[in-house]
């Protein structure tokens, strides 16, 4: 761990109850720098809650979330639709500059790089909310990627991309990896996650059932649930 490192990220017998129901049970884990980590399990096992849990977008009934270090609290958080402001694409990414302290003097030359990060310098001023699904998309992951995060959380991050667009993004999700962001993800897309997966967490009715190297996962899977999980298909079952 470096000096001033927010990671290694801690769960503590994490749990989480809404409407009288408990949705997370117990869950313990260490997320560590490096891994690519990718959170699976069907449709209910609680992969989004876990994700906005470790963001501090909810907090645990239950349990702890504990980062290393708060002093340099850098994350940012991807969602599965994007959230576009009435502004240019540029402009989008200069606010998220300016909200996480970067000096104005500084934006321009950030936000131009940004966008030929992921090929969307020629969409520099166009209007975000005018811009294509997975435009959009790849416009938000690099608002994200601009700030610097050392965690990046991504949520079902190409559910409703074309192919195409499918593989802009896992480009740029590698890109962040090899910047030395760490990746936290959730997808229903197994054949995205053996492209993508360093190790897997794998969720079932809220709990964690599996956690370790992905090539262990997908050839060796250690509990029933999981083992009955793949598809044919390549994609989990909705």
């Amino acid at each position: 761990m470096s000096a001033g490192s927010m990671l290694p990220l801690t769960l503590e017998a994490v749990c989480f109850e809404a409407g009288g129901e408990r949705h997370i049970h117990h869950i313990s884990h260490r997320f560590s720098h490096g891994p690519r980590t990718v959170i699976l399990g069907p449709n209910g096992a609680g992969k989004s809650l876990l994700l906005r849990l470790c963001h501090g977008l909810i907090t645990p009934s239950a349990g702890a979330v504990r980062w290393a270090a708060r002093t340099s609290r850098r994350q940012a958080m991807l969602f599965q639709t994007p959230v576009m402001l009435r502004r240019s694409a540029a402009a989008n990414i200069a606010y998220a500059l300016a909200i996480n302290g970067v000096p104005r003097a500084a934006r321009a030359a950030r936000v131009d790089e940004a966008l030929a990060r992921v090929g969307l310098e020629a969409l520099a001023r166009r209007p975000a909310r005018a811009l294509s699904v997975g435009e959009q998309q790849r416009l938000a992951l690099t608002r994200a990627w601009a700030i610097d995060p050392e965690v990046l959380f991504l949520d079902e991050p190409t559910a409703s991309l074309d192919p195409a667009a499918t593989r802009a993004i896992e480009q740029a999700i590698d890109d962040v990896h090899n910047s030395g962001a760490k990746i936290i993800m959730t997808t229903h897309d197994l054949a995205q996650a053996r492209r993508l997966a360093d190790e897997v967490l794998f969720l079932h009715h809220g709990r964690l059932l599996e956690a370790g190297a992905a090539d262990m996962f997908f050839s060796r899977p250690k509990s029933r649930e999981a083992a009955a999980f793949p598809t044919r298909t390549g994609r989990a079952p909705r």
